[in-house]
């Protein structure tokens, strides 16, 4: 390879790594619409804690369906960049269905919301399965995880600047027309992601042919196996509490929706800021460990949460949550990479699919487990405290994983392959 082209393919690789953050940051004001007010609108609607878990569980169901198609969707294009505009086109409905609800009579009102986040969850499937192969493609394998850092710190950043704009617009503007404008605003935002993620430049556009299909079968690899058992323990200990997390602080404690969006804010600040050091955190525990100690934080959040009397007690939760979490996300995501170590692109997909297939039922489990629990008439503190104890021992689990599930993780490779 001669200088010039190597020189052209680092200048890509980094104008490929810009757009990708750039694609996050817009992505996140919008997102801030949906992950801090949508379970609050629902709430002012008349929805009950079974509609909030619906709301939070549906659209894993609609995703684990969808991953199915990703790997057909992919056959059908050339590169990534073209398979992936339409799925990522539908997935940004999300932000715009929402604002057509007080068009439908009030009792339809809190049903709609349902279908406006499960719907477009079908494509999002397809199209999140395909990003990570195309980031795969666009950025060298050793800087995933740094680019994952910097994606989440940036997404946080502005997710919160979002929420504090939309918490003061929520305030004083008049409802509903408050919640259109915003949603409609945040559609427009997440245009301008899309914009960006169309401009990235893969190496493989450069190859007509279209892709082969995989034969591969990823549940025979035993680090595969580990890290999907992490993702799965640790979304089912930690979205159990997401969906009665609204109702405990605007029913329990009668927080508004400016005190949600400095909730937000404390929650995506202290994301923001463990994604600064996660780097150093990680290569002194390890990602496994890293994932063990941030669900004790998350644990340690669910307890706050449900013990506070007063409204500003649950920063200090909201604080924890942020950082825990996505410590131990980023995390996961550095146990995917190192799973999926030098596979072809080919088999890339159908990893990715595996993978997410199963994570999205973890994630449709944990909320439901919540929110059944909060309609058998237990106290939401209650339903919290249970939630919390899951997520210790999601913690315990991920931590001694290799004695707790070496059995199980043969027996699920001795079913996969007589299937």
């Amino acid at each position: 390879m001669s200088t010039s082209t190597a020189l052209s393919s680092n200048q890509q690789e980094r104008a490929n790594y810009y757009k990708l953050v750039v694609e996050i940051a817009w992505f996140g004001l919008a997102v801030a619409s949906t992950s801090r007010f949508l379970s609050v609108y629902a709430i002012r609607l008349g929805a009950s804690s079974n509609d909030l878990g619906w709301m939070t569980s549906l659209p894993f169901v609609m995703l684990l369906v969808s991953t199915t198609f990703s790997s057909w969707w992919r056959s059908r294009y050339t590169s990534s960049i073209k398979a992936i505009y339409w799925p990522s086109l539908g997935f940004r409905l999300v932000f715009l269905l929402p604002a057509l609800t007080p068009l439908l009579p009030a009792h339809l009102q809190p049903m709609w919301l349902i279908f406006s986040v499960a719907l477009p969850a079908l494509p999002q499937g397809i199209s999140s399965t395909i990003f990570v192969g195309m980031m795969r493609e666009a950025i060298p394998e050793e800087k995933q995880v740094k680019l994952a850092s910097a994606r989440n710190l940036w997404m946080n950043i502005t997710i919160a600047l979002a929420a504090l704009g939309f918490g003061v617009w929520l305030e004083h503007a008049p409802f509903p027309m408050n919640y259109q404008v915003m949603f409609l605003a945040a559609f427009v935002l997440a245009m301008i992601s899309q914009w960006h993620v169309m401009k990235i430049h893969l190496k493989s556009e450069e190859v007509p042919a279209p892709l082969v299909k995989s034969n591969a079968q990823p549940l025979r690899s035993p680090v595969f196996q580990r890290a999907i058992l992490t993702g799965v323990i640790i979304h089912i200990g930690f979205m159990a509490v997401i969906p009665v997390t609204p109702m405990r602080l605007v029913n329990d404690l009668n927080a508004n929706e400016g005190f949600m969006a400095i909730y937000g804010i404390a929650e995506l600040a202290s994301a923001a800021l463990i994604c600064v050091f996660i780097g150093r955190i990680a290569n002194y525990l390890g990602n496994r460990k890293m994932i063990a100690f941030a669900m004790f934080g998350t644990a340690a959040s669910a307890f706050i949460l449900a013990s506070a009397q007063q409204l500003p007690v649950t920063l200090l939760a909201a604080a924890l949550s942020g950082a825990s979490w996505t410590a131990a996300a980023i995390g996961l995501y550095g146990l995917f990479v190192e799973s999926t170590h030098n596979l072809p692109i080919n088999d890339m997909t159908r990893y990715t699919t595996v993978y997410n297939q199963i994570i999205y039922f973890a994630a449709f489990i944990g909320p439901m487990i919540g929110s059944n629990l909060a309609n058998t008439g237990l106290s939401l503190i209650t339903v919290i405290l249970i939630g919390g104890f899951m997520r210790s021992l999601a913690g315990l689990s991920v931590l001694h994983l290799e004695s707790l599930f070496a059995v199980p993780a043969q027996k699920l490779r001795r079913s996969y392959r007589r299937s």
